[in-house]
């Protein structure tokens, strides 16, 4: 597993798109809380922002074969 130490000042951007696929499964899935070690709200905020980016096409939908 790969923990990540926690900041309680990390903010998650949606146009940072580097930062977010460190949180992506090779299947382009967001990696469970247990893994990434970050607290709820900034698993939410994380969700939010790959969605975002997703849905602006900076990060795709699924990964490629």
């Amino acid at each position: 597993m790969r923990k990540v130490k926690t900041n309680p000042n990390l903010y998650f951007d949606y146009r940072d798109v580097k930062t977010l696929q460190r949180y992506i499964d090779v299947y382009g899935r967001i990696e469970p809380i247990a893994k990434t070690g970050l607290t709820a709200k900034q698993q939410r905020q994380l969700a939010v922002a790959v969605k975002r980016a997703r849905h602006l096409a900076l990060l795709p939908f699924v990964a490629e074969r």
